[in-house]
């Protein structure tokens, strides 16, 4: 499907927006590199350069020969901030304990969030980094970039920041690291003006929702993972961008249950591609796989001999709910005993595509180890159709956010709130009937508690009734 902007967009032209020449970005050699030392002793970071792994140390030192060997005019914050940056984590290592400062309060005009404050305790033994702050950027929809934007927005950070940057962290953003409070309204208005890029959620707000590719290039997706989440982000730009939630709160849109963005484990809210209808079966191609005319998982796993493709071995026996079977040379699948892992779909990509009536499920409560220890989603919504607007799902969010908002502690996540109260509440409050799908760990325990409008004529009854009807 085209990937057309819903507004008009900025064209990028490196040559126009370049700061640097070729030869400034290239202005050391390999040689060089080897036989530079940075201005701070660091042994222990010495010695992750080492093994057959990519180390951002070694990103770094590239970094800091790259500022020496610049002029002091082409950089508006110190040269040394790399340099300084290292020495300072290897203060850390040493004495067993962080050299930055909690936080602060330092972001630009009009936005609660997007900046995140950090300044070193030892200003006199790191003067460049006396401020280290940090800039989330919202990144592309499904990631999607041009070598003119990826330049541009490197030469603005070379210019205005560190030069270290990291693309993805958690959120999603691209990350800045490092820049002097004095560059923090300048880099702000050329990335919006100049690049056409907003700033990313930081504190205790909405942060940028993520996405996979969806359906502009995956052949599973079920949901617009790129449209639901260009919809949300901007209708909910003040939650974005304004913090007056009780912590953070992150949307993930996977377009399949293969969950390419592990929104599952990830986000407070997860938006999962799924269907309701039957599984899709080529009869033909399922037994071109038995007969080895097509590979298996796409031919991902081609590298080495495995043998023969065994259906009953890699496909029937690996379902999770026993579903499938052969019958007569055909494959059966129980619909209705499906939980739509794609294990089936993954190995047989040519044989199984999913059903027709596609929609999402909505999972809550993922977060990492922060105050109650990591948790994954729970299932809360099995079915719901997801079309522009997307009114339904939007409800749906206000209501979780409304009770959350209310009853939230300070720095207590959705999935830890719920936790506390019950997802016996938190099914009340947003009005849901209870599904055997949301049960995590059946039978882990016995007890349920009924409330008397429940039961049946409540909790006092006829016991001359009841055995009338219960003879023994």
């Amino acid at each position: 499907m085209a990937l057309d902007p819903k507004r008009p967009q900025k064209e990028i032209k490196y040559e126009e927006m370049r700061i640097y020449s070729d030869e400034e970005l290239r202005n050391y050699t390999e040689e060089e590199l080897k036989n530079f030392k940075i201005k701070h002793d660091i042994p222990d970071l010495d010695e992750l350069e080492k093994g057959p792994w990519p180390s951002f140390v070694a990103d770094a030192k590239r970094e800091a020969l790259h500022r020496r060997k610049l002029a002091p005019d082409r950089m508006l914050i110190e040269r040394d901030v790399v340099e300084d940056m290292l020495g300072q984590l290897q203060l850390s290592f040493d004495e067993g304990e962080t050299h930055w400062k909690h936080g602060g309060i330092v972001g630009v005009f009009g936005y609660g969030g997007g900046v995140i404050g950090r300044y070193s305790d030892v200003p006199e033994k790191y003067p460049s980094i006396a401020h280290f702050h940090t800039i989330r950027v919202n990144q592309t929809g499904g990631k999607f970039y041009d070598t003119n934007f990826l330049k541009s927005l490197c030469d603005l950070w070379e210019y205005r920041g560190s030069g270290l940057l990291n693309m993805h962290g958690s959120t999603g953003d691209i990350i800045f690291l490092g820049t002097f409070t004095e560059q923090l309204e300048p880099i702000f208005f050329e990335l919006t003006h100049e690049l056409d890029q907003d700033l990313g959620g930081s504190g205790s707000n909405l942060r940028t929702p993520s996405e996979c590719m969806g359906k502009s290039r995956c052949e599973w997706a079920c949901i617009d993972t790129m449209d639901m989440s260009y919809e949300l982000t901007n209708y909910y730009q003040d939650e974005l961008h304004r913090p007056a939630f009780p912590y953070k709160f992150k949307f993930k849109f996977d377009g399949c249950p293969n969950g390419c963005v592990a929104s599952i484990a990830r986000a407070d809210m997860s938006f999962i591609g799924t269907w309701r209808d039957d599984i899709r079966v080529d009869q033909e191609a399922v037994k071109a796989y038995i007969g080895g005319e097509i590979i298996p998982n796409g031919g991902a796993h081609k590298g080495r001999d495995w043998g023969k493709f065994d259906i009953q071995k890699e496909v029937i026996e690996l379902c999770p709910t026993q579903c499938m079977w052969m019958e007569g040379g055909k494959l059966q699948i129980d619909n209705k005993e499906c939980t739509r892992c794609m294990h089936c779909l993954s190995v047989m990509p040519r044989a199984l595509r999913p059903g027709t009536d596609t929609g999402v499920s909505i999972l809550c409560g993922a977060k990492a180890p922060i105050l109650e220890g990591a948790q994954m989603s729970t299932l809360i919504v099995p079915f719901m159709k997801a079309e522009p607007p997307y009114d339904n799902i939007k409800e749906f969010i206000e209501k979780v956010w409304e009770w959350w908002m209310e009853e939230g502690k300070n720095r207590e996540r959705l999935g830890e709130l719920i936790q506390r109260y019950s997802l016996q509440k938190f099914l009340e409050v947003i009005g849901l009937p209870p599904a055997p799908q949301m049960v995590k760990a059946p039978r882990s325990n016995p007890y349920i508690f009924w409330k008397e409008e429940d039961v049946p004529g409540g909790w006092t009854r006829d016991i001359k009734e009841y055995r009338a009807r219960h003879k023994r």
